[in-house]
């Protein structure tokens, strides 16, 4: 038989949708707060000539520099205030993650409850502002040393410029920082992940009409062009079938006895994702494999170790396919154990009286979900190598955009399921308040 909420569900239509104020000012402030990230993302950073700034992502867009300026929506390109995105932020959060599962007293300033919440996010504030800065300071200096046909990228280099480019971009990406914590409270979704989303998103369209500018000019076959479009629907297709896809686990709770009545006794399920670490492993093994790449493209050759690795790891060669591959399988891993503990989720269920039918409580039980989140993270794992790989062989042999990668169109997926999910939390929520005014107004009446 139906849940009360799966009724609800069920009968959701346009109406409700019409009715959920709420959540209309939700959706508009989440527009509103886009629109002026993409906005910040055409205002270019005081003394860099944005001729030159073009020709450079021209000679280095297919390296760790077009991966990063297509995570920032083409701000990175154009070197504007938002050149650094949230990615900073994105940074800090996940080093303060991996600190926090390692270092006992930020593990238990995690376990405070909202007042260690606070801490913590707090912390990663400041690690974002001095990865920033660090960030920030090693492009301006950079930027002085490029030169282009059209000149050199910075147009008055020196201190003054320096300082300049640190405030600006520091500051861009604090207020990007605190755009995506304003989305998050007051707007719907994660305001990081949708920042980011936008900006791949906005750029879309042109990486779009660049497959069908290469099929106008014969480089491309109107039947690949098709196939193309094809393949990209069928794995997004596969990409939200596998991130649905979840293995739930049967928990008993216990009976309580209050006076004559009997409370509890109820079982529920407790889900685990097959894909636990989402698109952290395709990005970290995609940033690890184009470094030399890049040091290559920056450096105007560089030595002939170097250039011979760069070779050896560039896309379309079999021991990048194999590095790829096994990158993204063990940074399945490291995420999976860091997003899920199966000691302390099997202490909790110990300590309110849960339990697994068939598994003791205790060490039993935080072994038998180590094994099963172990094969859960094998699937997951090689459903990411599927998923980038497909794609990634077609930006190697056809010239194929990073738009078109597995990471963008995980990201496209996820974040869009992510916020469709938070619509949904909200008009359910909704029409539960309207079911218990109902009530309540014929309660009053009788």
């Amino acid at each position: 038989m139906a849940s009360a909420a799966e009724q609800m569900a069920a009968n959701m239509s346009l109406s409700g949708f019409s009715k959920a104020t709420d959540l209309h000012k939700r959706i508009l402030f989440t527009l509103g707060a886009l629109i002026i990230f993409r906005l910040g993302t055409y205002i270019p950073v005081p003394g860099v000539d944005g001729t030159v700034m073009a020709q450079l992502m021209t000679k280095n867009g297919n390296g760790l520099l077009g991966m990063f300026n297509m995570f920032t929506g083409g701000a990175l390109g154009r070197m504007t205030i938002f050149a650094l995105n949230i990615l900073p932020f994105i940074s800090a959060s996940i080093i303060i993650q991996l600190m926090s599962s390692t270092i006992p007293a930020l593990e238990a300033i995690k376990k405070e409850g909202d007042s260690g919440r606070q801490r913590i996010t707090q912390y990663t504030r400041y690690l974002t502002v001095f990865i920033a800065t660090a960030q920030a300071y090693g492009i301006a200096v950079s930027l002085e040393r490029v030169h282009g046909s059209a000149g050199a990228a910075v147009i008055d280099p020196g201190f003054f410029f320096i300082f300049t480019a640190v405030v600006t971009l520091v500051g861009g990406t604090v207020f990007v920082m605190w755009l995506g914590e304003q989305i998050t409270s007051r707007g719907i979704g994660n305001g990081s992940s949708l920042i980011i989303f936008a900006g791949i998103v906005a750029n879309m369209p042109v990486a779009i009409a660049d497959i069908l500018e290469l099929g106008s000019t014969g480089a491309l076959s109107t039947f690949f062009i098709i196939v193309v479009f094809v393949i990209a629907f069928l794995i997004i297709g596969f990409v939200v079938f596998m991130e649905r896809a979840q293995r739930r686990i049967l928990v008993q709770h216990p009976k309580r006895q209050i006076g004559q009545k009997v409370f509890g006794g109820e079982a529920n399920y407790m889900p685990l994702k097959v894909n636990a670490s989402g698109v952290m492993p395709p990005i970290f093994a995609s940033s690890l494999l184009v470094i030399p790449a890049t040091l290559v493209g920056f450096s105007a050759g560089g030595p002939g170790w170097l250039q011979g690795v760069a070779r050896l790891l560039s896309r379309g060669q079999p021991l990048y396919y194999l590095l790829f591959a096994s990158l993204i399988i063990a940074f399945s891993f490291v995420w999976a154990a860091i997003a899920f503990n199966p000691e302390e989720t099997a202490d909790n269920l110990k300590k309110s009286g849960a339990f697994i039918p068939g598994i003791r409580p205790g060490q039993n039980t935080a072994r038998y979900f180590d094994t099963v989140l172990t094969r859960l993270t094998a699937i997951g794992g090689l459903y990411l190598v599927v998923v980038c790989l497909i794609p990634d062989f077609g930006m190697s042999h056809y010239a194929l955009p990073f738009y078109f990668g597995g990471t963008s169109l995980l990201i496209i997926v996820s974040v869009t399921m992510d916020t469709m999910t938070q619509v949904y939390s909200y008009l359910l929520a909704h029409q539960y308040q309207g079911l218990l005014r109902k009530g309540r107004g014929s309660k009053a009446r009788k």
